[in-house]
């Protein structure tokens, strides 16, 4: 038996409130500094043997102070079931990036605060992101929950394996214990296909693996030409070249997304894993014929998914707003939603919003015209976040960051979709200037790229954790006020 009611543990150590739990006659809790996992039960309880740390005696009871390892964030799992990551299935729903593992806190108290009612996904990190940070998929679940432990979080979230390519990727999340796994065939996608003639269109069609696509050219066009896809009012048709530009640009795709969910469905039992499809990081916007064409090619290769992330109209770089017109924005994403709505026979499926950090002009466009079928994905805005702590705090730190982040951003920037410029940032400024490099585009986007270089140097790696760790109440608040800016958009559906 499980219930809020945990007095021993108050009166013995300085024990964070909304961690601690009681189960049955023992209490758990995590205990700052550090923080340490404690744990007090009866003297003899059996419950000792799956923690590990130092035991001392407290009249008929002892106390037990451990480390917060992996060993015993496991047996906490067994004994609290919400520390356990779980499918949110078409929930509205918002992922929580995390580089450093310390900003759970922050997004849980934003949660709680904002009151919008989003299933959270608080364990995501990509494999490249986990590359660049040195971090395992395991770390950064376990960080994450323990970040949910801290702060009393029972309300249930997801753990999303993202931007996977491989299936040793799938197999390292499989083995983290993820529940949510995006699928990125983006090296699949064939953007020529946007401009190719018909010549060319040929070749890339008849190059399609086609085997692996269960398909023929014949059995395509019978399937899509001479027929109208009705989306709410919207009537989605395709002609030769529309069919053959959907299938040459996204075939490739299609086939490596059927290949990743067939590995995972055989190595996970059915319900205990979701799937998002993500087509976002490529260079042409996906077209309502293309979205289509997705997502009725996936459906019949039996992969299930409960959201897929075109890639949208107008640019969505890493960490600043939405670069496009938001009308223009919206009038092409209201039929995207409709499609999600009807074009699957599965049902309906969320539209999922990559590189969504600070896209604030568009999120009530996108709460609007989703109607709750969403998912907002963010990630490295909460290691700016970070970086706003230092700036205040150690602006010796935050400037030799900064100055690390300049020399290394025309190489770190080749994996990330972003348009800063060096000559356009600040060059030396003042203590006073350094927390404004936070809202310049250009400082804000050559921060935001060069984290794995950063994290890499010991010397600023060290500091920052440091300092974070020793002000966990500041990182939080920051982390709280920023995100209440994403989330309350999402509140009343973009009416506001």
């Amino acid at each position: 038996m499980v219930d809020d009611i945990a007095t021993g543990l108050l009166s013995l150590n300085d024990v964070i409130p909304r961690s601690l739990v009681r189960v049955g006659r023992a209490e758990v809790g995590l205990v700052d500094p550090l923080p340490r996992l404690t744990v007090l039960a009866p003297t003899g309880s059996q419950l000792f043997a799956g923690f590990e740390g130092e035991l001392s005696a407290h009249g008929d009871r002892t106390l037990l102070l451990g480390p917060t390892s992996a060993a015993n964030l496991n047996s906490l799992r067994n004994l609290l079931p919400w520390l356990c990551p779980r499918p949110l299935g078409t929930r509205a729903s918002a992922g929580f990036g995390d580089r450093l593992g310390l900003a759970t806190p922050g997004h849980i108290r934003a949660l709680r605060t904002s009151g919008v009612p989003l299933a959270p996904i608080f364990a995501q990190q990509s494999i490249r992101e986990m590359d660049r940070t040195g971090r395992s998929p395991q770390e950064v679940l376990d960080d994450a929950t323990w970040g949910t432990f801290r702060e009393g979080w029972r309300e249930g979230f997801g753990a999303d394996a993202d931007h996977l390519k491989t299936p040793d990727d799938v197999d390292a999340c499989i083995a983290a214990g993820y529940t949510f796994f995006t699928f990125d065939p983006g090296a699949y996608v064939d953007d020529s296909a946007e401009t190719a003639d018909a010549s060319a269109l040929r070749a890339a069609l008849g190059s399609l693996p086609w085997e692996d696509l269960e398909d023929r050219q014949d059995d395509l066009r019978r399937r899509y030409l001479n027929t109208t896809f009705h989306a709410e009012g919207h009537e989605i048709g395709f002609d030769e070249l529309s069919l053959a530009r959907a299938a040459a640009k996204y075939g490739g795709a299609v086939a490596h997304v059927a290949r990743l969910n067939r590995h995972l469905a055989a190595t996970r039992e059915e319900g205990a894993f979701e799937v998002e499809v993500s087509v976002d990081e490529t260079e042409s916007p996906t077209t309502h014929a293309q979205h289509v064409y997705i997502a009725r090619e996936l459906r019949r290769l039996g992969v299930r998914w409960v959201s897929l992330a075109p890639r949208y109209v107008g640019r969505f770089e890493k960490g600043v707003d939405y670069i496009g017109d938001p009308s223009e924005f919206e009038a092409d994403l209201a039929v995207h939603a409709a499609i999600s709505r009807t074009v699957s026979p599965d049902g309906p499926y969320k539209l999922s919003l990559h590189s969504g950090s600070d896209k604030f002009s568009v999120y009530p466009a996108f709460a609007r015209q989703s109607r709750g079928l969403v998912h907002l994905k963010t990630a490295g805005t909460s290691y700016l976040e970070a970086l706003r702590v230092a700036a205040v705090l150690d602006p010796d730190l935050f400037r030799g960051i900064y100055m690390l982040a300049r020399e290394r951003f025309e190489t770190d920037r080749a994996s990330y979709h972003v348009s800063a410029e060096l000559g356009h940032a600040p060059g030396d400024p003042g203590d006073a200037e350094l927390p404004s490099l936070l809202e310049q585009f250009d400082a804000r986007e050559i921060l935001h790229v060069t984290f794995g270089s950063v994290l890499d140097e010991a010397r600023y790696r060290e500091r920052l954790f440091a300092l974070l760790r020793g002000h966990p109440g500041d990182y939080a608040a920051g982390l709280e006020s920023h995100f209440l800016r994403h989330l309350e958009p999402f509140a009343s559906g973009g009416t506001s």
